[in-house]
């Protein structure tokens, strides 16, 4: 039987990337998005589930329907989040676009993996499960134009540390990856001025990352192969988080 994974953002971009090196990796997927999608464009093995996981009172009723249908999960990749409404000064940041990128990227996580982690220790399985963030160069790249993104990602890397602290010893390993610039529509806006830092030499490796690269790295972390560690962070960006001087 295929072990379970869920995806939150599945609908496209990186989100779906690592939906789709998952199921490469035997599981059986739930990819979750608030973007409608048709249940045939997605492997038979895997379910689709359109759901805003900004609404934490449905947490407990996603994850039910995600085990009755598919079993019950042992891995919960936190993709689901969201930039600035707008680029821009950060004295000019609205509290609208404040609230809602803390809102998806990190309130809606903490409180997913937290009935995520309860579910878990009240089952009887006590096989190894892992929950996997995804942050951001951002976490301490500083990048004025979108502080309330930028502010977000710093404390995915603290949730980070204390989900793995407190679920260590219930085997429950949890990560964090920080993509890089990555090739996806949150980042085609900018796609001139990384075009432009990759030119002048502000990512060693000299190219753009694409999502399959994110997508292989979580399915590394979800089938154990980095054994005896939990609360480390993989910078996935070509070496984008260098200090050079």
């Amino acid at each position: 039987m295929r072990s379970v994974a869920i995806v939150t953002g599945a609908g496209r971009g990186i989100g779906r990337a690592i939906a789709d090196e998952l199921t490469k990796a035997d599981y059986a997927v739930a990819r979750v998005s608030i973007e409608p999608q048709e249940q045939g464009a997605i492997p038979t093995a895997d379910r689709y589930y359109q759901s805003d996981v900004a609404n934490i009172a449905q947490h407990g009723a996603l994850l039910a329907r995600i085990a009755s249908d598919l079993g019950e999960p042992c891995c919960l990749v936190n993709n689901a989040g969201v930039t600035s409404l707008q680029r821009g000064d950060l004295l000019d940041l609205s509290p609208e676009s404040y609230d809602r990128a803390l809102g998806i990227n990190l309130r809606a996580a903490f409180f997913l993996s937290q009935a995520f982690a309860r579910r878990r220790l009240s089952t009887a399985d006590r096989s190894p499960g892992s929950i996997i963030f995804i942050g951001s160069a951002n976490a301490e790249i500083v990048g004025e134009n979108r502080a309330d993104y930028c502010i977000s990602k710093a404390g995915v890397a603290m949730m980070t540390k204390l989900f793995a602290s407190r679920l260590a010893a219930h085997e429950i390993a949890v990560y964090e990856i920080r993509p890089g610039v990555i090739r996806t529509d949150m980042t085609a806006a900018a796609k001139d001025r990384y075009d432009a830092l990759i030119v002048a030499g502000g990512i060693p490796m000299a190219r753009w990352g694409e999502p399959e690269e994110i997508g292989r790295t979580v399915a590394v972390l979800a089938t154990g192969q980095i054994p005896y560690a939990t609360g480390i962070h993989i910078d996935v960006g070509g070496g984008f988080q260098l200090y050079r001087v």
